[in-house]
């Protein structure tokens, strides 16, 4: 994986092959940060990233100019990895090891913007669950945005509340609430 933009563009991050990701393709990517980059400035805005894997969504925000990261991850070595790689990069990317619904369910952070990629193996009522939760607790900070990155099978979150839009990357889509 790489980063796109940003003060580390073009830096590779090569993750250890035993971590249970799957990081979300560079053109994907490249495709969700522009839709980003028309809605927000990245230097005024927080980020929270769930299920957040090898970190790849956090480090590119980082690189973009975004101080105030949170990822969210119930991997240990995930954890570890994302810890390590941000302290490499200087990056300020704060780490929660938890499991995501248990975190949601309980938490106060508010953000502009909420990004979450679950494995795609999730049931539907798994993948609802995640913005039921976000809304519920007003996780999001006035005009903020929950992306669910998800396989373009999964059909049903068009017809969940505050459904907005989606795109389709390939194998993957975006699904944006507001």
């Amino acid at each position: 994986m790489r980063i796109i933009s940003g003060i580390y563009k073009s830096r590779k991050i090569v993750a250890p092959k035993n971590l249970p990701v799957r990081p979300t393709t560079d053109m994907a990517k490249e495709a969700l940060f522009n839709i980003i980059n028309n809605l927000f400035y990245f230097d005024e805005i927080s980020v929270l990233d769930l299920f957040a894997g090898t970190g790849n969504i956090g480090y590119e925000f980082a690189s973009r100019g975004t101080e105030n990261i949170t990822c969210v991850d119930q991997d240990y070595k995930c954890i570890q990895f994302i810890n390590q790689t941000a302290e490499n990069f200087q990056m300020n990317i704060n780490t929660i090891k938890s499991d995501v619904f248990k975190f949601l369910e309980t938490s106060n952070l508010k953000t502009k913007i909420i990004f979450a990629d679950p494995p795609y193996n999730f049931s539907e009522e798994q993948f609802a669950k995640i913005p039921e939760l976000v809304f519920k607790n007003k996780l999001l900070l006035e005009d903020g945005i929950l992306v669910i990155e998800h396989s373009k099978h999964t059909t049903g979150l068009s017809k969940l509340d505050h459904f907005s839009y989606s795109k389709s990357y390939g194998g993957s889509m975006f699904s944006f609430f507001e």
